[in-house]
């Protein structure tokens, strides 16, 4: 990630009032003019919210020591607060250009390269994947059952009653899964063996994978998984471009996304919040990594963030610089599940007032429906609400059983210091 520079292009005017941070960031050109009156009694409520919750959780016991919360309303930033430390021993404050392992909002970015490729006619959303990865043209379809003579699990394979689609891969209904992370059955234990290593390539990964089952029919179910590091290495082939490569020349540069990449060099690592808990190798963001995974593995800032998000607000375009045509934006953001389909494990489905679209949830129900978003294992978040033309942002580095606190808890205090009803 060397185009990650501390020297960053950037104009701060900065306007202090009662804790909030009111800014006009010039990234390559003036996006985000300050908001003339903004709400500043909301967003003191979020300043003063975070810093009471820093004060009283323990960092060292995995929780809370700092954050940076960014909100933009009407293609104008009303609100970017650095709140807290990056270190857990609470020495180092954060800055607004702090750097953030974002996990799975590394998805969202994967999804649109897929579907840039598919604007260019490079790309075939209803191929098979076997078209561009043909290792995979062989999986079959694993299912479970107890043999209660053996006390064991038995598992029976079928073939696919029909292939799984690059869509497939986009929304999760491949019949990929992960291994015991979210769910912890018999299929998914099986995903131990794949090839999911720092100096492993994107090709060796998928490699690996076509020894394994599916765990369901392709379209059927939908259940978090793989299939988006599985798409990152179509991209790859789909491009004739190592996926790094590809993320840098079509989606960072043109975005002015200046501090996003696979690792951070070693002159920006005092800018890296520090972890809650021991890293995983696979996303260990302080160094080079041979695995550039489409599902989990960037960094990211804020401003990045926000920026990347503007784009999907905006149309697919950002700066004059037009990245998706704004019918593909328009169905990525839409719902894309079969009425049948079967939801398993992560909370999204009607019991979660969500669907899913290409790449993003998608709220139904509720005074935000028709929003979209993601959030990475350690509490970083975002959300676009095309309604209401605003955009959210937290980075946070919790531990994962301690984000959901932090994700309701952004959600009210956004809509609240932004006068708007609660979703």
């Amino acid at each position: 990630m060397t185009h990650m520079q501390h020297s960053r292009t950037k104009a701060l005017a900065f306007v202090s009032a009662i804790g909030c941070v009111v800014m006009t960031v010039a990234l390559s050109t003036a996006i985000y003019p300050a908001i003339k009156n903004p709400s500043i009694g909301g967003f003191s409520q979020i300043t003063s919210w975070y810093k009471k919750r820093i004060d009283a959780v323990d960092p060292s016991g995995k929780d809370l020591s700092g954050a940076v919360i960014a909100i933009a309303k009407e293609g104008k930033l009303a609100y970017l607060q650095p709140i807290g430390f990056q270190d857990r021993a609470k020495t180092i404050p954060m800055t607004t250009d702090s750097i953030f392992w974002i996990a799975s909002m590394t998805k969202p970015i994967t999804s649109v390269a897929a579907m840039m490729l598919v604007d260019n006619g490079k790309l075939d959303l209803d191929a098979p994947v076997a078209k561009y990865l043909p290792e995979l043209k062989t999986m079959q379809v694993a299912t479970a059952k107890p043999n209660p003579a053996s006390g064991k699990i038995d598992i029976a394979l079928e073939p696919p009653k029909r292939p799984m689609t690059v869509r497939d891969l986009l929304r999760h209904t491949s019949g990929l899964v992960y291994p015991p992370q979210y769910l912890d059955e018999p299929i998914n234990r099986l995903y131990a063996r794949a090839a999911f290593e720092p100096d492993n390539s994107l090709g060796e990964f998928v490699t690996s994978l076509s020894s394994l089952p599916l765990a369901h029919q392709p379209g059927e179910v939908w259940e978090y998984s793989w299939g988006v590091d599985v798409l990152a290495r179509v991209v790859e082939v789909a491009s004739g471009q190592q996926f790094d490569q590809f993320l840098q020349s079509r989606i960072f540069k043109p975005l002015g996304m200046v501090d996003t990449g696979f690792y951070v060099p070693s002159e920006n690592l005092d800018r890296v919040v520090e972890a809650p808990t021991t890293r995983p190798p696979q996303f260990d963001i302080t160094k080079p990594r041979k695995l550039l995974s489409g599902g989990g593995g960037l960094a990211s800032t804020a401003l990045d963030y926000l920026r990347f998000c503007q784009m999907l607000l905006n149309g697919g375009e950002l700066d004059g610089v037009r990245i998706l045509a704004p019918e593909t934006v328009k169905l990525m953001t839409a719902n894309a599940l079969p009425s049948d389909v079967r939801f398993v494990g992560r909370s999204v489905g009607p019991d979660d007032g969500t669907t899913f679209g290409l790449g993003f949830a998608i709220r139904t129900s509720g005074g935000s429906a028709g929003s979209f978003g993601w959030s990475g294992v350690w509490g970083t978040q975002f959300w676009v609400d095309p309604a209401q033309k605003m955009i959210a942002v937290q980075m946070i580095q919790v531990a994962p059983e301690k984000v959901s606190y932090y994700f309701t808890a952004m959600r009210n205090l956004t809509y609240g210091a932004l006068n708007i009803s609660q979703p």
